[in-house]
């Protein structure tokens, strides 16, 4: 019922269990309401609040700690809402006065600009001490003005006497620059019509708006305006560094009204007579039943279910390991219907590979112990606090790998215990536990950084023969993809049979070549004729270049690896220049501690960029198409509160 709507809607709004449907055409027997007016007042009070704020940032900025953008949004009780509410008018006239404010300071400036540049003007003729429209006396005719090139006594002499032989004529230079000559000439008044001739052919021009007043004493009245100015300008930063206090509010209504315009744009969809309104939406399955019982408490109303079908928008559902990675694949592009979605094998690799290529087990318990602290003290909102578990998990893998690689800060262990006991020893004799080093065991990690990609490939390619198995497209499954698969396979079985026995080496041919031979067979099978078909399957063969140049790209896993152990190692070097007395030890933390801030910044956003790669580049262009609409609830999208208990985070 429409009295019910504003109550039903904003418990709608507050569980964000519905994605609202944009419906063109209203059924039959409704109208859609036209809640523009509403919206675009709601958006200039939302802009008004934005130039506030920007305002008392630039006047009066917010101290606010290096770590508060992990804190989470404020939580406010629900009767809030009305508070903030019957303050909004007052807090929207505060934010005008604010950006009035604004705009006298802007003025002021303007104003300042404009009596500087006067001033500049007036620079040149200081040394003038009569005002600029002195007049005529009874016997003499004044000039005052500019020509426009370099003239000194001697040269503007003989101007003068060339442009007029007859003038009699006295002259005072007052300035004198490459372009800009300002003089003062004198002539007998019975001559001023011929001198006025003779300067105009010279360029002569007067100053423009003179005064009765000296340049001298103009330019102190001009100082004496700017320091007006500043004054004023001042005063009126303090007054609006005065409302700094109401920054809380500020921020509060502008989230009232942004909740207002989301709301108006939902009740600009509904169908509505007198009586009854219709919410038209999608929600997933498993939320029905709370659907169900939040109208049932609300009000009186009744819910239709259908199967939207392909027209359904996509949310992601994923358990805690694999849910922080889903801002990696929405980065990229929701899944589509006839996708499956990737994140949990993406959050495996991702966490595996960027670890690899990190590899530093003293940095991994960094930013292992970093995250947690972060995720424990500021309660993050839901998507920060993803991708502080992104890097948690990051962390984890790194220090794996570190372990695997004998890394931690780099050679740190042995560098110091060499320092202050003398003693050789290897990170490798320290640890109890088999290692790689990067930098001697380089060709190892390599291959298994090939194995791997391999193995990254082949899930990628498993997935698109899934994909295509559920579409029922057979044909693209076993033939397209299918034997791709047993190739690589063979071609892997095939190097790993050079090292463990010929049988293998065999078997791995065996398969290669059979598998080749049903590429040629079926990959033409879209040409026309005998003829095509084998051409097209020959032709196939090439893309074998494609699949060995995806191998080749993770190699980047030993790049990035050994790029971090060795800077890491080369700041452990430099620390310990100094010795062991006081300055060394002083010389010693300074430098450990810059180098591996610095190394832990550069191969970290590496990591995370090359790791980011390796997904999108190798892996989703295996089977990932993407172009999903993604589940984007009716709910409470403020920026700065939330209500307590809400469902929406």
């Amino acid at each position: 019922m429409k009295k019910d709507r504003k109550r039903l809607l904003e418990h709608i709004q507050n569980s964000a269990l519905v994605h609202v449907r944009k419906v063109e055409e209203a059924a039959e027997g409704f109208e859609k309401t036209d809640t523009g007016a509403q919206i675009k007042r709601f958006e200039r009070n939302i802009e008004l609040t934005e130039q506030a704020l920007k305002v008392l940032d630039r006047v009066a900025p917010e101290k606010k700690g290096l770590l508060s953008s992990f804190r989470g949004r404020k939580e406010v009780e629900p009767e809030v809402i009305g508070q903030i509410a019957s303050r909004s008018p007052k807090t929207i006239g505060l934010c005008s006065k604010i950006c009035q404010l604004e705009k006298q300071l802007a003025d002021i400036s303007a104003e300042k600009v404009r009596t500087r540049a006067l001033i500049a003007q007036l620079e040149p003729w200081k040394k003038l001490d009569i005002p600029f429209n002195t007049g005529d006396t009874a016997m003499t005719a004044v000039f005052i003005g500019t020509l426009p090139k370099m003239y000194d006594e001697v040269s503007l002499s003989e101007a003068l006497a060339e442009a007029d032989a007859q003038l009699a004529f006295e002259f005072e230079i007052l300035f004198s620059s490459a372009a800009l000559t300002c003089v003062v000439v004198y002539t007998p008044k019975s001559q001023k019509t011929a001198a006025e001739t003779a300067l105009r052919t010279m360029g002569f021009t007067r100053p423009l708006n003179p005064t009765s007043r000296t340049p001298s004493e103009k330019c102190r009245r001009m100082q004496l305006k700017l320091e007006e100015l500043d004054k004023k300008a001042q005063a009126t930063r303090k007054e609006i560094a005065s409302y700094a206090s109401s920054r809380s509010d500020i921020l509060e209504t502008q989230d009232y009204y942004i909740l207002r315009a989301e709301k108006y744009r939902v009740i600009s969809q509904l169908d509505q007579t007198a009586h009854v309104f219709i919410l038209h939406g999608y929600i997933p399955e498993e939320d029905c039943p709370k659907l169900n019982a939040l109208c049932e408490h609300v009000a009186d109303c009744m819910v239709e279910y259908e199967d939207a079908g392909e027209d359904a928008p996509v949310k992601l559902k994923n358990n805690a390991f694999s849910e922080p990675a889903e801002s990696i694949v929405t980065m990229y592009s929701p899944p589509s219907h006839d996708d499956i979605d990737p994140t949990p094998l993406l959050a495996f690799f991702f966490y595996f590979f960027f670890g690899m290529m990190f590899s530093d087990a003293g940095y991994g318990v960094l930013m292992f112990l970093a995250t947690t602290i972060a995720l424990k003290v500021f309660k993050p909102d839901k998507k920060m606090r993803n991708n502080l578990k992104l890097f948690q998990y990051c962390g984890v893998a790194t220090v794996f790998w570190g372990l695997v690689f004998g890394s931690i800060f780099g050679d740190a262990p042995a560098v110091f215990y060499k320092l202050f006991t003398g003693n050789e020893i290897t990170m490798q004799q320290l640890l109890p536990w088999p290692t790689l080093d990067t930098q001697k065991d380089a060709l190892t990690i390599m291959i298994l950084s090939i194995g791997l990609g391999l193995v990254h490939i082949l899930v990628g390619m498993g997935c698109k023969f899934y994909v295509c198995f559920r579409q029922k497209k057979y044909a693209e499954a076993f033939f397209d993809t299918g034997l791709w698969m047993t190739m690589l396979c063979g071609f892997a079985v095939l190097a790993a049979g050079m090292v463990v026995g010929q049988w293998m080496f065999y078997l791995g041919a065996g398969v290669a070549i059979a598998s080749a031979v049903g590429l040629v067979l079926t990959q033409g099978r879209s040409k026309k004729g005998i003829f095509g078909k084998l051409i097209g399957g020959v032709a196939s063969l090439y893309d074998i270049t494609s699949y060995i140049s995806d191998l080749l790209s993770y190699s980047r896993l030993l790049a990035l690896g050994l790029t971090t152990g060795v800077m890491a190692q080369v700041f452990n070097m430099l620390s310990t220049l100094m010795g062991t007395n006081v300055i060394g030890i002083i010389f010693m933390i300074v430098i450990f501690i810059a180098g591996n801030a610095i190394t832990i910044g550069l191969n970290a956003l590496g990591s995370y960029v090359h790791t980011m790669r390796l997904q999108y580049v190798e892996m989703f262009s295996k089977f990932y198409e993407g172009g999903g609409r993604p589940f984007e609830p009716f709910s409470l999208k403020s920026r700065h509160f939330k209500l307590k208990n809400s469902s929406e985070d």
